[in-house]
């Protein structure tokens, strides 16, 4: 089906009520718009993504930025400039280890604050389905000499005071000793020295070698995808592989794996998130991660697998172990749940799905070159589980009053101020926009919504009224542009 030939249908549900917050425990400081979207094109879920929207299921919902008591921020994260971190690559060292050798890590996750990389969201706004542990405050690692070292968000004390660079007397290392050094740095160090002994004995002259202060880079830095396939050994003693099947609507491969994907999940729900067992229902399971309102699209210019909903499986020794839901989209792929079987665990599926998706988007740029973002859902600063995000760099947050992206190392230190930060410094950004749509939230293309529908569910105001007939909804379909929803 290509772009365009479709349209989008949904019935708005209002934010006005406030309700109980996953993340802080408030009773009724929660406030979100909401929608219930019976059909939606790819074009106008990445136009909602980029506005700060996001779906559970067939509910897409907004947070009310400047109301709720945590402000959820979108993040995506630049795919094709992604370089994994330490942590990153201890996690891709682990998973060799356990397929060639079959060790398994005793202790979880190593640290890492990664787990499922989505929220949960109902008829009743998004709840929080995320509990994984933070080990460490620190998002980033910087230097000293980092411009954000200063910032009390890198402090590890109670008090949120700037880290001290000295150590207390009588504890720590001698000052008088010069600091340690990595055995990495120090095998780098004597590879220049040699290399510049060699300029100079073979008679290039001392002043055009280069110079110690400043070492030259011999090598690029590994690509993702080299360090993913270095923890896929040649002959394991287990063997994993990454199968994508689209969930909606749902091909063969779906349909004949269902049921042992919806085992793991329960199995998932129970253990990790300590859902009483008849509460992970099929139905559940179905509205929830199968369930989508996204129209499968296959433009001639898009990936080989089209747009649309999917279900990224890993079978490990012919099993189902994890499956990522997420989104193919015309610029992005959106990730929306991951789980997983409790008995592997320690081997932070959360964070190695989250990688593996990472190269899964550089892959898909390949065939789709506008295609080249990875986004995370929200970015929860006032949440300390949820800042685990801000690590796969370079990445940016969404500014919630302009909405242009702005990179996250910009926004942190408006975030430790206050819980909701407008990211655009340029004052008269976005106010022509707002002008424009007066108190209407959004302008979208190929958009229907029947009135029929709204004015059953929800009782009309004369305002309400006006938008509704303006955008030619009174029983017709307005197939250009038309007023989706209220602010």
């Amino acid at each position: 089906m290509a772009a365009g030939s479709s349209c989008t249908i949904v019935e708005y549900f209002g934010g006005d009520d406030g309700y109980r917050c996953g993340y802080c425990k408030n009773e009724k400081g929660n406030f979100s718009h909401g929608m219930w979207s019976h059909a939606m094109t790819v074009q106008d879920y990445q136009d909602l993504i980029d506005r700060g929207w996001r779906r559970s299921g067939k509910y897409v919902y907004k947070p009310i930025m400047n109301k709720t008591c945590c402000p959820q921020y979108t993040i995506r994260c630049h795919a094709l400039n992604f370089q994994p971190s330490k942590t990153h690559k201890k996690i891709l060292k682990k998973m060799s280890k356990f397929l060639s050798k079959g060790e398994m890590p005793t202790e979880q996750g190593d640290g890492e604050p990664m787990d499922s990389l989505c929220e949960e969201g109902g008829l009743h706004g998004p709840v929080k389905v995320c509990h994984s542990e933070v080990a460490s405050p620190y998002l980033f690692s910087l230097s000293p000499s980092h411009p954000l070292f200063l910032f009390p968000f890198f402090s590890c004390s109670p008090s949120h005071s700037s880290p001290s660079l000295s150590s207390p007397s009588g504890v720590g290392a001698d000052p008088g000793r010069p600091l340690c050094r990595k055995a990495k740095e120090l095998r780098k160090a004597r590879r220049l020295q040699k290399e510049q002994k060699r300029q100079v004995g073979g008679g290039v002259p001392a002043s055009a070698t280069s110079n110690p202060a400043t070492p030259v880079q011999l090598t690029q830095p590994k690509a993702l995808e080299e360090f993913i396939n270095e923890s896929l050994p040649d002959s394991p003693l287990h063997r994993l592989e990454v199968r994508l099947v689209r969930s909606n609507p749902p091909s063969s491969q779906f349909k004949a794996s269902f049921d042992a994907s919806y085992q793991v999940y329960k199995l998932y729900q129970m253990a990790i998130h300590h859902d009483p067992p008849d509460k992970p229902t099929e139905s559940q399971f179905r509205r929830f991660l199968c369930d989508s309102p996204l129209e499968m699209e296959t433009p001639p210019d898009g990936p080989a697998a089209g747009y649309g909903s999917f279900h990224q499986q890993y079978w490990l020794d012919g099993r189902i172990v994890a499956v990522g839901v997420v989104d193919i989209l015309p610029t992005c792929v959106s990730s929306v749940y991951l789980y997983y079987h409790p008995d592997f665990a320690s081997l932070s599926l959360g964070s190695y799905s989250a990688l593996r998706e990472v190269a899964f988007t550089r892959q898909l740029q390949k065939q789709s070159p506008k295609l080249c973002f990875y986004y995370l859902g929200f970015y929860i600063h006032s949440c300390n589980k949820m800042r685990y995000k801000g690590q796969y760099q370079p990445s940016d947050l969404l500014c919630p009053e302009t909405y242009v992206f702005v990179p996250i190392e910009c926004c942190i230190p408006s975030l430790e101020q206050t819980h909701y930060a407008r990211f655009n410094q340029d004052p008269d950004a976005g106010t022509e926009n707002n002008t424009d749509l007066g108190r209407a939230l959004v302008l979208y293309r190929r958009t229907v919504m029947p009135y029929a529908a709204y004015a059953r569910k929800r009782k009309c105001s004369n305002d309400e009224m006006e938008v509704a007939q303006y955008a030619g909804l009174v029983g017709q379909v307005c197939a250009e542009r038309i007023l989706l929803y209220r602010a």
